[in-house]
């Protein structure tokens, strides 16, 4: 071992040292192996200290442009692969019960209560699409009751929170009936970028990186005794599919047929919708367990 190499290592030491009277024994795993990850990286690349500035000035940057309606700090977790990353750790596969994917930046609290066959689009620009499916545990049995929220972009590409006039729009939650069964109305997903006119739009740029999503629709369902799930259906057939992810969220099970219904076509709840196409799509959620020790 070199000179330079013992005092690498011993700083290293030194910091981890630092944290033996953590109280919290988690917190004091977490800040341990911090410290040990963080200086390898520096050691491994040799990070110059104008590069440490460059990534101290970035960090300020993400942190100025969140605000309560955007969250840069989720975007750069979810581009750099952090995001899925955390959970697959925390969503073990089990049995066949449906693939877990990614949060994203715009769930609300308190969505508006949309109803068993109600329209959670609430006047977002797109194509009708009506989803249908149900909510069972590992077994098939039904789950009555779970609450299942939903969201998604309008058809130019956006949540209500990117707009300014404060509306509520393609967003709304629903209970599974006594089958297990739900359905409602919502616009047919359709590709959008992150949004990329700040700092993390910048880190994509110079890395020659789209930020594009491919085509989703965002489910959260909870139930008492079973894992609440986090997951999004994609539409089979969007080419963005084959081109990428900007956020790695697709996961093969998740990717849905969303047929369409050319005009005139009979909706499935007698809904008038006069000469508009639309689609329909199925989704049958299978949830976890909540204890799977």
């Amino acid at each position: 071992m070199t000179t330079q190499e013992r005092i690498e290592e011993s700083l290293t030491a030194e910091v981890v040292a630092s944290f033996a009277g953590t109280a919290d024994p988690r917190l004091k795993e977490l800040l341990e192996a911090l410290t040990r990850h963080l200086h390898a990286f520096i050691r491994e690349v040799r990070l110059t200290e104008d590069e440490w500035t460059r990534a101290i000035e970035f960090l300020t940057a993400v942190g100025h442009i969140t605000d309560e309606r955007r969250q840069e700090f989720i975007l750069l977790s979810d581009v750099l692969g952090a995001s899925m990353q955390t959970i697959a750790v925390n969503n073990e596969a089990y049995g066949n019960a449906t693939e877990a994917t990614v949060f994203g930046p715009f769930f609300v609290e308190e969505s508006p209560l949309a109803g068993d066959g109600g329209d959670i689009a609430a006047g977002a620009a797109g194509t009708p699409c009506w989803v249908e499916g149900t909510v069972r545990d590992t077994d098939g049995n039904p789950v009555p009751g779970a609450r299942i929220e939903v969201w998604e972009a309008d058809e130019d590409g956006f949540y209500d929170v990117q707009y300014t006039d404060d509306r509520v729009a393609g967003r709304g939650h629903l209970f599974s009936e006594a089958d297990g069964s739900f359905r409602f109305w919502c616009v047919t997903p359709t590709p959008y970028p992150i949004p990329h006119d700040g700092p993390v739009g910048a880190l994509l740029k110079a890395a020659g990186r789209s930020p594009m999503r491919a085509a989703h629709l965002h489910f959260m369902v909870s139930a008492n005794d079973f894992r609440t799930l986090v997951t999004h259906i994609f539409v089979e057939g969007d080419p963005q599919l084959e081109i990428g992810d900007s956020v790695f969220g697709v996961k093969e099970s998740l990717v849905k047929k969303f047929e369409e219904q050319p005009a005139g076509t009979p909706a499935p709840d007698g809904r008038a919708l006069g000469d508009k196409p639309w689609a329909r799509a199925r989704f049958d959620v299978v949830l976890a367990p909540a204890d799977l020790r």
